[in-house]
């Protein structure tokens, strides 16, 4: 058996090799239909000139990843210049839940709980104190739970600052501000995004993904107005306004999941029959990089498809729950200029 997995391991090095040297064709003629459309709506598709912190990222081995665990590198303040240039290292904690799920951390402040939602429909939070609490338990005995005061809809939920911002199932997509230490609502709001259809081709039960990135928090979601391609928006934490909205050129079509980077929207594509993901589409709101100059990145084939994909801007770690299955990837960076 070990001589088994040695050899599959090494060909699916191969693989990734192979398919490097020989990608996926990317969304750059989608791109050049869009741009018609792109320039009709230029008011709103305004360049996003807010840049600040983006840390610089080193590359560790997989060897190393369990030591950022523990002790996580605090955000550097500096200019926000980096791009994902390839998936460095995997780890595969454990099988947990269904098979759609999130798992997350807080990237703000030192807080090292991880926080795990089952189902892409559920009321029912799960909080564990420490990355070794999670791993180790074979069930939720050592987890404390939270009933939240409404159940959510889909796995796009993000924890910053200490709040939980999620989606509340319903017939209006009404976006959740919960406090996490009072165990109370702050805030809530009905986004201004009328006729949401699902966001992601391969994830029909999302219709509005929160993220995080060095820069805030953002809102990924669709409309029937313009539903073949992904829409984002940057949103207010405090207020839940939003700040500015864009049509991205990047399909919904076999998109499985996203995030965002240093201001940049990252979108992952699958098939219908589970293969390899990979980001395939970028969407830079500084307008700076683009899927014409950006490699296709792949991640290692493993089980199924994501259902949710997490960046923490903290570990430049993505935490992924792909067919019940926790995985942490860690990302390489490298400077935008670099790649002209």
């Amino acid at each position: 058996m070990e001589n088994t997995n040695i050899r599959v391991d090494r060909l699916e090095r191969e693989v990734d090799y192979i398919e490097t040297q020989n990608p996926a064709p990317s969304c750059v003629e989608v791109d050049e239909k869009l741009t018609e459309l792109h320039i009709e709506k230029k008011k709103k598709n305004e360049k996003y000139a807010k840049l600040i912190g983006c840390p610089t990222a080193g590359t560790p081995g997989i060897s190393e990843i369990d030591e950022m665990l523990d002790h996580p590198p605090n955000i550097r303040k500096s200019y926000c210049s980096d791009t994902i240039s390839q998936v460095n290292a995997m780890k595969i904690l454990k099988r947990f839940g269904t098979t759609a799920g999130l798992w997350t951390k807080d990237p703000i402040g030192n807080s090292e709980k991880i926080y795990v939602f089952d189902g892409a429909g559920n009321d029912t939070l799960y909080i564990f104190n420490r990355m070794k609490e999670f791993t180790l338990s074979s069930s939720t005995r050592k987890a404390s739970k939270i009933k939240l005061p409404f159940p959510w809809i889909g796995t796009g939920h993000v924890v910053y600052g200490g709040n939980l911002f999620y989606i509340r199932q319903g017939d209006e997509f009404q976006l959740i501000k919960f406090n996490l230490v009072n165990k109370t609502v702050v805030d809530s709001a009905v986004l201004p995004i009328e006729e949401q259809v699902p966001v992601y081709g391969l994830s029909k039960f999302n219709y509005i993904d929160i993220v995080a990135d060095e820069e805030g928090l953002w809102a990924i979601y669709a409309t029937k107005e313009n539903e073949k391609n992904i829409c984002l928006a940057k949103l207010d934490p405090n207020s839940l306004g939003i700040e500015q909205m864009w049509d991205t050129p990047c399909p919904i079509e076999n998109a499985e999941s996203a995030f965002v980077v240093c201001g940049s929207l990252y979108v992952v594509y699958n098939t219908k029959l589970p293969s390899r993901s990979r980001i395939q589409c970028v969407f830079d709101v500084s307008g700076t990089i683009s899927s014409e100059n950006v490699p296709i990145v792949y991640f290692p084939k493993r089980y199924g498809a994501h259902s949710s994909m997490k960046y923490n801007p903290k570990e430049k770690q993505i935490y992924a729950w792909d067919d019940g299955y926790q995985i942490l990837y860690k990302l390489s960076m490298k400077p935008k200029e670099d790649l002209y």
